[in-house]
């Protein structure tokens, strides 16, 4: 088997909730190549905290559930303390992949940027049904008319930012809308920003627990009234 190149210089944040049937594995997939993974357990109800730990992971535990925004902040303030040059956000459900992630950061090293978005809208590799699709289209055209930065994903949490552009942000929405309040923040930061293809994968547990389109639906609301 090839050596593995590990980035020990890099945390991947992984905010959970709920996730105690896949999480695991989706920690256990991140460690082969990211030793340190933090992962921000925001008052799940079903055992996940212990499920991520036994994989490996780094547990930080919200009491009572915040919201995605928040678990990020505080994987982000983790992730600092602990010395990480580098910085991941990565989803726990499954539909991230980790071979996008180790690509991002390598784009980081070369100093081509401060923050690496994904975007699952670069290649053809992800099929979202017409109505995620449709609902993910008009989150990029708010989103690109308000923040000022035009993204082609506006709402995709796979992301990998250097150290100045994660000690910068300061994430206060704590549900579904700061993922534009990040990209609101890079662009008045004036930080340096590209877009990365990537894979995501809508797996049958995702879809069984209702992702898609309400997940969508709610972007949208929170946006407007946020």
């Amino acid at each position: 088997m090839a050596h593995q190149a590990l980035h020990d210089d890099t945390c991947v944040v992984v905010p959970l909730f709920n996730e105690s049937a896949v999480v695991g594995d989706v920690i256990r997939d991140l460690r082969t190549s990211f030793p340190l993974v933090v992962a921000v357990d925001d008052g799940s109800t079903d055992g996940s905290a212990a499920v991520a730990r036994d994989a490996g992971a780094l547990v930080v535990e919200h009491p009572i559930n915040l919201g995605q925004g928040a678990a990020l902040q505080t994987g982000l303030e983790t992730a600092l303390r602990l010395g990480a040059q580098y910085v991941v956000t990565f989803d726990s459900d499954g539909q991230h992949q980790r071979e996008d992630a180790v690509a991002m950061v390598s784009r980081l090293r070369t100093d081509e940027a401060d923050v690496v978005f994904g975007s699952r809208f670069l290649d053809a590799r992800t099929r979202p049904g017409a109505v995620k699709r449709a609902v993910l289209r008009a989150a990029v055209v708010y989103s690109n008319a308000t923040t000022g930065v035009r993204l082609t994903d506006t709402h995709n949490g796979l992301r990998a930012l250097n150290r100045r552009a994660a000690a910068t942000l300061r994430i206060r929405q704590n549900r579904m809308a700061h993922a534009s309040e990040i990209i609101e923040q890079v662009g008045r930061a004036g930080l340096r920003w590209v877009e990365h293809p990537v894979h995501i994968l809508y797996t049958d547990y995702s879809r069984s627990k209702g992702q898609s389109v309400f997940n969508a639906v709610n972007i949208l609301t929170e946006m407007i009234y946020r």
